[in-house]
């Protein structure tokens, strides 16, 4: 079947514009925490800003905005489920493979070679988690993909993730993180529905009904755990001056 059997906005605009906003929030918190990595001298405090960072970026910025946007997704003349674990899954590939490309920056001296290859991992990482995500899907019938528009997708995932660690490097004043937070939002959620241009569906009444996690029944345990992700970041980033910790270090991030 076509586009037409199936819809991105089933549950209304505020999908989109719900992810985009998360994504920004997941962005900024992201870039907040990798500054502080960078400027930390003990490379155990680099490495948990680090994972913060990943934990932002990986886990709200792209993973559970991905998550949101899929709210929207419906197939119109049957049920759709979703497979747990995939889910669950995708959000551990997310985090891991932006962790991998964030300690390259973070870690070591930065170059441009650097710089490039950590973003080209992170953003086939992050494609990969997308289509991950998409095969968790559950029903009478089987996905499709256009391979131009999925190519497109990869490479805006990967130019997010150069833009995303170069972003790390260079924004130093709040109003310059908060601009590149909303560009940030942008390229991500394009991804996501650039992904979501290359699918069509095809229905098959011959497989059986799906069985799975309805999507909606997720929402609370995503939520939950999203939120406290965010929650705990925040409250890292006010209270602790210097190492997330609590520990005094001599370099002021």
């Amino acid at each position: 079947m076509s586009h037409d059997s199936m819809q991105h906005f089933s549950s209304g605009l505020w999908t989109p514009l719900l992810a985009y906003a998360i994504s920004v929030i997941g962005s900024l918190i992201g870039l907040s925490c990798m500054s502080r990595a960078r400027a930390e001298v003990e490379r155990r405090s680099k490495l948990l800003w680090t994972l913060f960072g990943a934990l932002a970026i990986g886990g709200v910025a792209i993973w559970l905005m991905h998550f949101i946007a899929m709210l929207g997704f419906d197939v119109t003349s049957g049920v759709v489920k979703y497979s747990a674990p995939l889910t669950a899954l995708s959000a551990l590939i997310a985090v891991v493979v932006v962790g991998i490309g964030l300690s390259i920056v973070t870690l070591f001296r930065v170059t441009p070679v650097r710089l490039v290859g950590a973003g080209v991992l992170a953003g086939l990482g992050v494609a990969g988690m997308h289509y991950m995500g998409m095969s968790a899907i559950r029903f009478q019938g089987q996905l499709t993909y256009d391979l131009a528009l999925v190519g497109v997708s990869c490479l805006i995932a990967v130019v997010a993730a150069i833009a995303a660690f170069w972003f790390t490097l260079v924004v130093k004043t709040t109003l310059a993180r908060v601009a590149a937070g909303l560009v940030m939002g942008v390229a991500v959620t394009g991804m996501h529905y650039t992904g979501m241009a290359a699918v069509s569906v095809e229905m098959d009444a011959t497989i059986p009904s799906p069985v799975g996690t309805d999507v909606f029944d997720l929402v609370f345990p995503v939520f939950v755990i999203g939120g406290l992700i965010v929650a705990v970041l925040l409250w890292t980033l006010f209270t602790s001056e210097n190492d997330p910790l609590g520990e005094t270090a001599d370099n002021v991030g």
